[in-house]
């Protein structure tokens, strides 16, 4: 190689060695991650987070990613277990994933970067769709003498992963009877599966559990001397208040084992929520897919039973959808 294309060659590498070291001197802000846009030719790569897999949303986002799987051209989804809700919005924020699902107030949250995403908005966060309501699932043993939230004072009680959805649903609702939380009790920091086994063995006093119903460690639970505590009106309109997501929901009677009466609660929407840099063909193609196989989903998943698109779009705390999904309920009707 002679002396001219020697020097050439040098000033190349130098030149992309610059550009690249400015790159990665770009601001803290991990929320930026790469674009989702795949190379020519390549499939669109959808990783799903979930829950544990002891909740009913690990089972959602697995019939879902399947359904995907199997009629979207050009998409490879996968679920996994994950820590929940707000760990996944924080998956999809920061590029790990790009598909998910968390109810409507922490979606919102994350968008505007408030309460638990202070200061990390993440501001192309889109929806894809509202789906069914999500429960607040408080369970008691009979022999705690727990009968209303004021009552868990001084009790050991699971609250979930300190800082997860279901912590701060505990928080909300406690705060909301009067108590310090989580100071007025022996706050047990564990997830679903781990609360159904100390409630079944007795060294649990209760624990809260936010799932579609029915919940594998909630039916656990009720086949072994507890109960599900109803959340009477006064919490519920001080909670309505404050947090206008929130509505009434009554679990039917038989939901679980040994559960006679029908049993008032709490709940918020699920929303299923995407990156804002998803193709919008993409999206477009797996809103569709989802809506024109839903009662297939439907038998297969109870939660997704009877979910009609005119209600996708509902309540879904102002988050704006993606446009692949947008352009789906114009095709239909839903939007105009």
């Amino acid at each position: 190689m002679n002396r001219f294309w020697k020097r050439a060659l040098c000033a190349v590498l130098t030149a992309s060695f610059a550009i690249g070291a400015l790159a990665g001197c770009g601001g803290g802000d991990k929320k930026a991650a790469a674009p989702s846009q795949p190379a020519a030719g390549q499939k669109v790569k959808i990783n799903f987070p979930t829950a544990s897999a002891s909740g009913a949303l690990y089972a959602v986002g697995a019939a879902i990613t399947n359904n995907w799987n199997k009629t979207v051209p050009g998409v490879q989804a996968s679920s996994q277990a994950s820590a929940g809700g707000i760990a996944n919005l924080n998956m999809v924020s920061d590029g790990e994933a790009q598909v998910s699902i968390a109810i409507s107030s922490n979606v919102s949250q994350c968008l505007n970067g408030t309460d638990s995403f202070k200061g990390h908005a993440y501001k192309d966060l889109k929806a894809i769709a509202g789906l069914y309501l999500n429960p607040n699932q408080v369970v008691v043993t009979n022999k705690s003498g727990i009968r209303t939230l004021a009552d868990v004072k001084g009790k050991h009680f699971a609250v979930a992963s300190a800082g997860s959805s279901v912590y701060n649903e505990a928080k909300a609702h406690f705060t909301t009877a009067g108590l310090h939380f989580p100071d007025d009790f022996k706050a047990e920091y564990i997830a679903f599966g781990g609360a159904a086994d100390m409630l079944q063995n007795g060294t649990l006093d209760g624990a809260w559990i936010m799932s579609g119903a029915p919940a594998s460690a909630v039916s656990q639970a009720l086949t072994a001397n507890c109960s599900l505590l109803s959340i009477g009106d006064d919490i519920f309109a001080k909670l309505k208040a404050q947090y206008p997501w929130y509505v009434k929901y009554t679990i039917p009677a038989g939901t679980y084992p040994n559960q006679k009466d029908p049993v008032q609660t709490t709940a918020v929407k699920m929303v299923m929520f995407c990156r804002g840099d998803l193709p919008e063909d993409t999206v477009y193609q797996m809103t569709k897919s989802f809506w024109e196989h839903i009662e297939d989903l439907g038998r297969s998943q109870k939660n997704l039973k009877g979910l009609q698109p005119a209600d996708a779009v509902k309540d879904i705390a102002n988050v704006p959808l993606h446009p692949g999904a947008a352009k789906y309920y114009k095709e239909i009707g839903v939007l105009k």
